[in-house]
């Protein structure tokens, strides 16, 4: 009986693997800024953070705070705080309940933007006037932040259930 001989050639397959792999490697490496030091400048903070940052606001203190959104299914915005000469002070993930609740009715949206960045997702208020802001965030539980914004300022905020967990319970994900 003739013997049947099987090559397999993997070198296009483990290729396309090592491409993906240093695909991803930069994305990860520059997801926050861990590796952003005080006294840094703008410039390597870009180079560190891959790119432009998301937004950018002015301090109170005469400096720059740049934000850096990872969505718009991320639950992480990091803020990058420069002083008045361009130098990094500090860095701080702001999705967070504690920096949620710091936003007040009545607050300028523009102080809100400065604080916590932009949001997920933005739709119109339905019955009520004006739009409503959803930010995503990481938790125990699959909620998003709500804030109502009328005009320019905000209206109020809430906490509720994020509609993409709610999709994923109805097809047995969690």
């Amino acid at each position: 009986m003739p013997r049947l001989s099987l090559k397999l050639n993997v070198k296009p397959v483990l290729s396309a693997a090592a491409v993906a792999a240093a695909m991803l490697l930069p994305a990860c490496a520059t997801y926050s800024p861990a590796k952003v030091q005080p006294g840094m400048g703008e410039s390597e903070v870009q180079t560190l953070m891959g790119g432009a940052p998301t937004g950018r606001y002015a301090n109170p203190d005469g400096g720059t705070r740049l934000e850096y959104a990872r969505g718009p299914m991320g639950l992480h915005t990091f803020m990058i705080d420069l002083d008045p000469s361009g130098r990094v002070t500090g860095w701080k993930q702001v999705m967070d309940e504690r920096e949620f609740n710091a936003i007040t009715p009545g607050m300028p949206v523009q102080e809100m933007l400065r604080r916590i960045g932009h949001p997920a997702r933005v739709r119109g208020g339905g019955w009520q006037p004006g739009d409503v802001w959803s930010y995503r965030y990481e938790g125990p539980f699959c909620l998003w932040w709500q804030v109502s914004v009328v005009g320019d300022t905000v209206k109020d905020a809430a906490y509720g259930p994020d509609p993409r967990c709610e999709r994923s319970e109805r097809f047995g994900f969690r």
